[in-house]
């Protein structure tokens, strides 16, 4: 069984930040540090955990955010020192974001330099939240740095809908302000940055769908295989559910003349096993088609309803006249994200968005 999220931080590591900030700041009380951060940790979950250790350092570093900023930025690694790195600097985040808002271009500073160390998309939200323009007017210089660990911090930080952390409701609502960040970062050298800036853009699908729409078809022309792989993440989304500009930017038009026949050979499923289901397309027009085929589960909710979940398959071309079949199982078993319920559940078949056949199968528990 893997080892619990929360152990993450544990007493060992806050010794070591004690040893740390007070290797660079001989008045720092490591002592009541220690004490403070591991009061009751083993209690409490890894966000828990953190707080904790950020309020041990509210009380023993010093309350000038300045000269505390000053500390922790000599806390870091250099060529040759170790310094805190790694987790340690999950609670330096909190640290950053609750003392340095009054105090932006020191702040900002310190979480630019704390990234290549962790990363520093969670301390920096509080800053875009509290004043937009001047984070960003500051973050957007970043996509230029040399360090790849920087120019990731202008993307994801940025992120309208990072999870696991606060959102961005100004960017949710109107996200054309990091559109340029995104554009610079598009072709960054970096699979780091890139892949940032393709889920950054699928967060923005999510309330803009055109949005993303029209920027893919405007960037997809004679893309390199880099960026088509990019356009096409942040795509994700969309194709998903079908968006009809999202499926014509990769090729997928709207499916002509074809035939589709869905056939489930056992409909009666128990749950820890899987439902096999197979089909077979026949393009039935007189010219080849691009087809992306994915299904759908409508899963049988608590109350009855059903609750659908798009699962991706495959992608092919179908020559004029060409037959093609698939088969697939589909897992029903336990996982973390979903509780399932017995009862009839629907199975779609979607060629490019579209729904072109469907069947039913029955789910029993044991």
């Amino acid at each position: 069984m893997p080892e619990p999220l929360k152990n993450l931080l544990h007493p060992a590591l806050v010794r070591a930040m004690a040893e740390i900030i007070s290797a660079n700041a001989p008045s720092f009380d490591r002592d009541r540090f220690t004490a403070l951060a591991t009061d009751g940790i083993e209690s409490l979950e890894l966000m828990e955990r953190a707080a904790l250790i950020r309020d041990a350092l509210f009380a023993t570093l010093p309350e000038s955010f300045p000269e505390a900023a000053a500390i922790l930025a000599a806390s870091l690694p250099t060529a040759g020192k170790t310094g805190l790195t790694g987790w340690m600097l999950l609670p330096v985040n909190q640290f950053i974001a609750a003392r340095g808002l009054g105090h932006f271009d020191i702040a900002l500073d310190l979480l630019k330099a704390l990234t290549p160390h962790f990363t520093a998309e969670f301390g920096i939200r509080p800053f875009i939240h509290q004043n937009q323009e001047r984070a960003l007017a500051t973050i957007i210089r970043w996509v230029g740095d040399a360090n790849h660990h920087v120019r990731r911090l202008a993307s994801e930080g940025t992120r309208p809908r990072l999870p696991w952390a606060m959102r961005l409701p100004q960017l949710i609502k109107d996200p054309s302000p990091i559109i340029p960040i995104l554009s610079a970062l598009m072709d960054d050298p970096e699979d780091y940055v890139r892949r940032s800036v393709a889920n950054s853009l699928n967060d923005i699908a999510k309330d803009h769908p055109d949005l993303v729409a029209a920027f893919i078809a405007e960037h997809i022309e004679g893309a390199s295989a880099e960026r088509r792989w990019l356009l096409k993440h942040a795509s994700r989304t969309l194709l998903k559910k079908g968006h009809a500009q999202a499926l014509a930017n990769f090729g997928f038009g709207a499916a002509a003349a074809l035939e589709c026949e869905l056939r489930l050979p056992n409909p009666s499923v128990l749950f820890g096993e899987g439902v096999d289901f197979e089909i077979r397309l026949r393009n039935a027009g007189d010219i080849a088609q691009s087809l992306m085929i994915d299904y759908a589960i409508h899963h049988v909710k608590a109350d009855g309803s059903l609750s659908p979940k798009v699962f991706k398959w495959k992608t092919v071309t179908l020559e004029a006249g060409e037959d093609h079949a698939l088969q697939r199982r589909h897992a029903m078993r336990p996982i973390t994200t979903r509780r399932y319920y017995p009862g009839q559940h629907r199975i779609v078949i979607l060629v490019n968005g579209a729904e072109t056949a469907s069947g039913h199968f029955i789910l029993s528990m044991p």
